[in-house]
């Protein structure tokens, strides 16, 4: 059993609230399917383009996994308390399984959102790539941009993004990189 702190709480109501496509309080899979076709829109992937293809299988792939060990009650969605029983049960996120189960989910963004294909996000590819999947405000999307910077490149690596998702779990340091992952928590 993993204990919820209280701002671990507070980041994993903040991380369902980006799931959550369409704000209706539950997660269900149009909202990943929408996620997926709403990133692959914006960067102007066609229907047949192989990297849409895998990031939509990959967000499925997502949904699944989450009904799979969060759906308690089998209603076929899943409710932010059984979002966070689930992950406080170890079945959603643990530091041994992590980099593994981030890393072909990561590939697949950097594929669509990194158009000159140099390994890197820029402040806009982040901002496009954040809104798009995920519903992120494009100021809270700079500033993490910003946060994520480590070196003061200009540039967010697969490797940020990577430590940044893992703070955003399991460090409780609210000055922390990660912490900012998905913009600002609320109190």
């Amino acid at each position: 059993m993993t204990t919820i702190s209280p701002f671990l709480d507070r980041k994993l109501a903040r991380r369902f609230r980006t799931y959550d496509s369409d704000g209706s309080g539950y997660l269900e899979r149009s909202d990943f399917e929408s996620a997926a076709n709403r990133m692959s829109d914006e960067f102007g992937l066609a229907a047949d383009d192989p990297a849409r293809g895998r990031l939509v299988e990959l967000c499925v792939g997502l949904w699944e996994h989450l009904l799979a060990v969060a759906d308690s009650d089998g209603d076929g969605r899943i409710t932010e308390s059984e979002y966070k029983s689930a992950f406080s049960r170890g079945l959603l996120e643990t530091e041994d399984s992590f980099d593994a189960g981030y890393m072909p989910f990561l590939d697949a963004i950097m594929a669509v959102a990194d158009t000159d294909g140099d390994g890197r996000l820029t402040a806009d590819d982040h901002v496009r790539w954040t809104g798009s999947l995920m519903n992120l405000p494009e100021a809270d999307a700079r500033e993490i941009h910003r946060r994520l910077d480590a070196d003061g490149d200009g540039h967010v690596t697969t490797a940020d993004l990577l430590a940044a998702i893992r703070a955003y779990y399991f460090d409780e340091r609210p000055d922390s990189a990660g912490s900012w992952l998905l913009g600002p928590l609320d109190s």
